[in-house]
């Protein structure tokens, strides 16, 4: 069961499950945050929520996707009341690829002449530890913070580098999503498409330069999906310009593909006290396993970036735009 947040040509927001190619409509339903609420309260499970809540009202997939329609695709999760609720984060190094380009970044690109770099080593501390037995804890993972949930991006909306930015490279990625429980519980809503979208070229200069390069905005979506398995998902991901094809790469991921295990990387992600607010979304990125630029590609202004994970839905396009305008010097003020 795949769903998707909308808005009408009156900005009143809607919740639809996709039943392709047409959207079926809930009742009474403004936001997924909603109906895991209801969940969450009432002790049924979401997916019988949704179902109880299906409407007779239906609409055309195919122009709201294509941006030929007024009605419109948002963000497949958000906070209704509080934006800032919503944490966004990522692991990285998770997927041998990754490690590699990352390592590249930052050694001469002879590796007998000079030791394993950082990002290679806890790559293998990943691969050596990051599978623990049921009900033991794993080595942690790199972690890295993104935003609150105003740095997320629906499908069809551009990805901007901004004035302060060396430039701006698609990360095509899976993401879960979370809620906190009033317990102060993790509870999984399901996996979304993602393009986590950083800035390669700061991060090339000094590898403790990441945590300034991943704070941009980035993409999910365009569906949220309750309950496909995270074994194994293969797909795409590919760069237009001009409307022609000029970059495109086959990516594997999921548990299968990936150095740490689910549970070990949400062990590590909710370990902290301050991530278990209750009613706090979360949403985090699992890492990437294809980069344009660890083939030497740059993007330019215009360039529209698709990630397609079939098994999740439609792919996520999003047009990437360069705010060329100078940057402007930010100064406190005493209270």
């Amino acid at each position: 069961m795949n769903l998707v947040q909308l808005s009408d040509p009156h900005l009143q927001p809607r919740v639809a499950v996709v039943e392709e190619p047409r959207l079926r409509l809930l009742e009474n339903c403004e936001s997924i945050h909603q109906l895991v609420t209801s969940a969450l309260h009432s002790g049924v499970p979401l997916a019988e929520v949704v179902a109880a809540a299906v409407s007779s009202e239906a609409l055309d997939y195919d122009p709201i996707y294509l941006g030929d329609s007024d009605w419109r695709l948002r963000v497949p999760i958000h906070h209704p009341f509080e934006t800032t609720r919503v944490i966004v984060s990522g692991t990285g190094l998770t997927h041998l690829r990754s490690a590699a380009n990352r390592n590249a970044m930052h050694t001469s690109g002879e590796p007998s002449a000079e030791p394993v770099s950082d990002s290679m080593r806890m790559y293998e501390w990943g691969v050596e530890g990051g599978r623990p037995a049921p009900g033991d804890i794993g080595v942690q993972p790199e972690w890295f913070y993104k935003g609150t949930g105003y740095c997320l991006r629906a499908h069809g909306e551009p990805l901007v580098v901004p004035p302060y930015a060396n430039d701006g490279g698609e990360e095509a990625e899976v993401a879960g999503v979370y809620i906190v429980d009033p317990t102060g519980f993790p509870r999984r809503i399901g996996f979304v498409i993602g393009n986590e979208f950083s800035d390669h070229e700061m991060e090339k200069r000094n590898y403790l330069y990441l945590a300034p390069s991943k704070l941009r905005t980035c993409a999910i979506g365009p569906e949220l999906a309750l309950d496909e398995p995270f074994a194994s998902l293969r797909g795409t991901v590919s760069i237009e310009r001009g409307g022609s094809l000029v970059w495109s790469k086959e990516f594997r991921t999921g548990e299968n593909n990936m150095s740490h295990s689910l549970a070990n990387l949400e062990h590590h992600q909710f370990k902290y006290p301050g991530h278990r607010v209750p009613d706090t979304i979360h949403v985090h990125f699992f890492g990437a396993d294809a980069l344009s630029c660890g083939d030497g590609f740059q993007l330019g202004d215009g360039d529209c970036m698709t990630v397609a994970v079939p098994q999740l839905g439609r792919a996520l396009r999003n047009p990437l735009r360069i705010d060329r305008s100078p940057e402007q010097l930010v100064r406190s003020k005493r209270v």
